[in-house]
């Protein structure tokens, strides 16, 4: 089998991961230990349970599409995003690389990034609830809350983000950015995402040549391709 996973209390254990998978599974930044990797969460977490019986469904597909190997349907998660989250009046915005592709800019995002509200963080993993896979939990971080489901293609979300986002240089996810997001209209909706600056500048420190030469391309009104 590709992955095998257990469960430990309050720990999801990857026991066993086909090699063409563990890019993935680094990227989705599970810890490893004694020969598995885990992902832990305080104890009491809400919706711990269905967070395991979704993770064991759900974490295949969710891996290949990180390791590049399946499509990843971010434009279909994100209406479904849009669809539950809206109409609850959750405050949140997208940045990452969908908040290039709804403007346009040919990218082709691998997942959903979102920020939302300190007092949404823990609503919205109740809206995803089918879909999650890392029940919302306390973040020692740049922010206070992080969740993660799965609804075709992977959704992440941070909840208070805080000042400590923009040190040392700031970010397009930060307060400095969400002070200045702006407003794109996208298959009749209008989303909230970074401004175009910011994210590019965030792409040039990265060393992501080739998204800044698209964002500069779409800047000058002229076509790229990706």
């Amino acid at each position: 089998m590709d992955v095998v996973v257990e469960r430990h209390g309050s720990q999801f254990r990857l026991v066993q991961v086909a090699d063409e998978l563990v890019p993935a599974v680094r990227k989705a930044a599970f810890a490893s230990r004694d020969g598995y990797w885990f992902k832990e969460f305080p104890a009491g977490t809400p919706h711990l349970d269905h967070a395991w019986t979704n993770f064991e469904r759900l974490i295949l597909p969710m891996l290949r599409q990180a390791a590049g190997l399946d499509p990843v349907p971010w434009d279909t998660a994100l209406e479904e995003v849009c669809r539950r989250l809206d109409p609850a009046g959750i405050d949140w915005w997208l940045v990452g690389s969908a908040a290039l592709a709804v403007r346009g800019i040919p990218v082709t995002p691998g997942d959903l990034d979102l920020v939302v509200s300190d007092a949404d963080a823990r609503r919205v993993g109740d809206l995803l609830l089918d879909g999650l896979v890392e029940p919302v939990a306390p973040a020692d971080w740049f922010c206070r809350w992080w969740g993660r489901a799965m609804l075709g293609a992977r959704v992440e979300w941070v909840g208070g983000v805080g000042p400590a986002a923009d040190e040392p240089e700031t970010t397009d996810f930060g307060p400095t950015a969400a002070a200045r997001m702006q407003v794109v209209p996208w298959r009749g909706r209008q989303l909230r995402v970074p401004p175009l600056d910011l994210q590019r500048a965030v792409s040039l420190r990265r060393g992501l040549h080739d998204r800044v030469r698209l964002i500069d391309a779409f800047t000058a009104g002229t076509v790229a391709s990706a």
